[in-house]
């Protein structure tokens, strides 16, 4: 089995880390850009291997796409293949077939598309012949499951030939990430009308433009969990905005709870250590990426965490929140369901021996879980699996933390 182990890393060096580039942000402007006709002018595109997946099927003419793991990859092309007329058979790996799409099957058919599900009824993989007419303007889609649903038919609204009038159904999560698409089509020229509950985009052309894709948030979060666990710290995150499209810089507010100082400079942010509190209440419903990184900091750090907000972790690239149950398991803490699918309540672990220890985390082939449990080796010698895994978001997050002064052996 393939692993990395990071020694005990308490003391950190004065680092200066260049995050990757945002993948939703470079996902988003990718499938635009494809809409627009591909002659804009994009820079800092991120490396990630979801982004790369993209890149090179926006290219391809084979008959069936294969997104591996990449869920928003999925998402966003489903919508694209569909708007576009192609015709496409869109699957991925054992998991992403176990990850459903449903809701954007189900809306797309609704517009005119013919969608087939060719294995299990809601899920990849999916046969599509493309929407030859549009039948209808007006979609209802239930707001509190995956954001990306909403974001991969906001961006093809523009080119219907009806537009989009779209009404977003009960609790909205992760609203930042459908405001991101939002003000990314903006960019490319496309006017949308937006209230609590409704999108109307009218069918328009796309103007190529140029953008920069900025640096990463939810990269950045597993930096200020660094910063919290260890002695010290003065962590600079180049690449970062005060005013970000990214719903995950939320984890300067979060963090600041946890003894992490945020301050904005022309490079970026600079990280810092102040006092933390010794219990939070943090709604993880805009930014349920970061919930994995919370829990983990609150349980090392002895912090009691009431958590709301978790619902999609569960069709992530495992079940989350049982990942999570598992693994903080591991050092004495507990992830406990306190009212049905709405409210968990993070409990740390009674004492500190847990950092004695020799600490083993699996990741579940989840790029997230190995990267929110890493930083526990401030305290402790650790060991996680796959670290391959980080490819699909931060590929030289190993590197990283190397240059940070952690020692690795893999």
């Amino acid at each position: 089995m393939n692993t990395i182990k990071l020694s005990k890393s308490p003391n950190l060096k004065e680092v200066s880390i260049q995050l990757p580039s945002s993948k939703s942000e470079s996902n988003r402007i990718l499938i635009i850009n494809a809409l627009a006709g591909g002659e804009s002018t994009l820079s800092n595109l991120s490396e990630a291997r979801d982004t790369r997946t993209m890149i090179r099927l926006l290219k391809s003419e084979e008959e069936t796409w294969d997104v591996g793991d990449a869920g928003t990859t999925m998402r966003f092309l489903t919508a694209y293949v569909a708007a576009t007329g192609k015709e496409k058979i869109l699957t991925g790996t054992a998991r992403m077939q176990e990850r459903p799409i449903k809701l954007l099957v189900d809306a797309l058919r609704s517009l005119g598309a013919e969608i087939k599900h060719l294995k299990n009824e809601a899920y990849p993989p999916i046969h599509i012949q493309g929407l030859k007419r549009q039948t209808t303007n007006q979609l209802s889609i239930r707001g509190d499951v995956s954001s990306q649903y909403i974001s991969a038919l906001l961006m093809v609204a523009p080119s219907l030939p009806k537009g989009l009038e779209l009404e977003l159904l009960g609790t909205i999560n992760s609203r930042p990430y459908i405001d991101m698409t939002l003000n990314l089509l903006k960019i490319f020229g496309i006017e949308s009308e937006a209230t609590e509950n409704k999108i109307n985009i009218r069918h328009q052309s796309f103007k190529p433009s140029s953008y920069t894709v900025e640096s990463d948030w939810s990269g950045a979060s597993y930096w200020f969990s660094i910063a919290s666990l260890a002695n010290s710290a003065q962590i600079t995150l180049k690449g970062l905005l005060k005013d970000s499209f990214q719903g995950d810089s939320q984890v300067v507010q979060i963090m600041e709870k946890l003894g992490v100082k945020t301050s904005f400079n022309k490079e970026g942010v600079l990280l810092t250590k102040i006092p933390s509190q010794q219990k939070i209440t943090v709604d993880f419903a805009t930014c349920p990426d970061l919930a994995q990184t919370i829990a983990v900091v609150c349980a090392a750090k002895g912090v009691s965490c009431k958590m709301t907000g978790l619902q999609t972790l569960r069709i992530k690239e495992t079940d989350r929140i049982a990942a999570l149950q598992n693994e903080l398991g591991k050092i004495g803490a507990s992830l406990e369901e306190t009212i049905y699918d709405q409210e968990w309540n993070l409990i740390p672990p009674s004492d500190h021996t847990w950092t004695s220890n020799s600490l083993f985390f699996d990741t579940y082939e989840d790029h997230r879980m190995a990267m929110a449990f890493a930083p526990l080796a401030t305290l402790a010698e650790v060991e996680i699996e796959d670290p391959k895994v980080v490819e699909k978001s931060y590929p030289r997050y190993w590197d990283d933390l190397r240059e940070a002064g952690f020692k690795t052996e893999q």
